[in-house]
């Protein structure tokens, strides 16, 4: 008998959700179903990759599309939790996008949602599925780095406001700024160090240049007259874990820098290493270099390791959801687990509460 094809719903129809399409589509399974109240914008994914049905909201497309077994979650931060739980209720395997949620308790109540019901919750880490991390995790997971003492993590850009009044500016409804929205190298490098449990964070936030329209990303987010500007800028960070390891953490939408640096950076005790990204315009990919690399001591000298992978321009993002279809089917396993996302997000609460009162703060 033929195996069942698996059919997946998309929730959200922004330019995230094209990378979920396309994952599922190169992973055989069927997208019967796209929602978003903008219902034009979701007409218009449809028609272009064949989606049989169009809804203007989730709860609709779960009623009518019973046969849903998989759903992406490609919404504003402030939704991820609420709908991700629905849908877990519901029997479907959630891909969720990137935070998690707002803060660890609504990450927690998602995590233990999924351990009621038994369904598969991943969130989308899409660096993790990048070549370049799967090839240095190899090193890792053999032994060759040895204990990880310390890594920096830095997404940083100059210019990469994503627009100004829009809910990627809001609090309300994305959770704040670049830390929350470029968590990526701050997750990369706890899954390089295999998430240790973190103790204390000491953190400062900042808001330079967030009505200044210079600093404004290529990405062609419309402003929104009137709209809200109220999460920072920038960010730095230090985390120290119960084991002494350390992690440095940089985010940034607005700052001086030279470029655009997507990276993490580590010191083992047996070797180091490194992956990086530069862009050579903030946030456009042609112009992009990207690097991994291992040092160690051989023979008495430094060497030096470049690490050469196939070239991957949408950075794990169709492979992150490959690896979910993979994981649901028992063919692979998960490059993330919902668990490691609840000790992220309890350092991303410790960054804003370390800064909002100027101290270490306690995990």
């Amino acid at each position: 008998m033929a195996e069942k094809k698996l059919k997946a719903g998309i929730i959200g129809a922004g330019g995230i959700s094209t990378y979920h399409i396309e994952g599922y589509l190169k992973s055989d399974v069927e997208v019967i179903g796209i929602a978003d109240p903008a219902v034009e914008r979701a007409q218009e994914k449809a028609e272009k990759y064949g989606i049989k049905n169009v809804f203007s909201s989730y709860e609709e497309m779960l009623e009518k599309c019973p046969e849903i077994d998989l759903v992406s979650v490609c919404v504003p931060n402030k939704f991820h939790a609420e709908i991700s739980i629905k849908c877990l209720e519901e029997g479907k395997n959630v891909f969720c996008e990137k935070p998690p949620a707002m803060n660890a308790s609504e990450t927690t109540k998602m995590v233990e949602t999924a351990r009621k019901t038994g369904k598969i919750l991943m969130f989308d880490f899409n660096n993790r599925a990048r070549p370049e991390s799967q090839a240095l995790m190899k090193y890792i997971k053999n032994g060759d780095i040895g204990r990880i003492n310390s890594a920096q993590a830095l997404w940083i850009r100059r210019c990469g406001i994503p627009g100004f009044g829009g809910w990627f500016t809001q609090k309300s409804l994305s959770g704040g700024g670049p830390v929350i929205d470029l968590l990526h190298m701050i997750d990369l490098a706890l899954y390089f160090m295999e998430f240790p449990e973190p103790e204390w964070v000491l953190a400062q936030t900042f808001y330079d240049f967030s009505t200044n329209p210079d600093f404004k990303g290529p990405w062609g987010i419309p402003d929104v007259e009137g709209g809200i500007v109220d999460v920072e800028t920038a960010a730095h960070a230090f985390v120290r874990f119960k084991t002494g390891q350390v992690l440095f953490a940089r985010n940034s939408w607005a700052e001086m820098n030279k470029r655009e640096e997507v990276s993490v950076t580590f010191q083992g005790t047996k070797a180091g290493g490194m992956i990086r990204r530069l862009f050579g315009r903030d946030g456009i990919d042609e112009t992009a270099i990207d690097e991994c690399e291992i040092y160690t001591m051989e023979n008495g000298h430094p060497v030096n390791r470049k690490i050469i992978v196939p070239p991957d321009e949408k950075m794990g993002r169709e492979r992150a959801v490959i690896n979910f279809v993979r994981t649901v089917k028992g063919e692979e396993e998960p490059f993330s687990k919902p668990e490691e996302a609840i000790i992220l997000m309890k350092i991303i609460d410790a960054i804003y509460s370390s800064a909002e009162k100027g101290e270490p703060v306690k995990i």
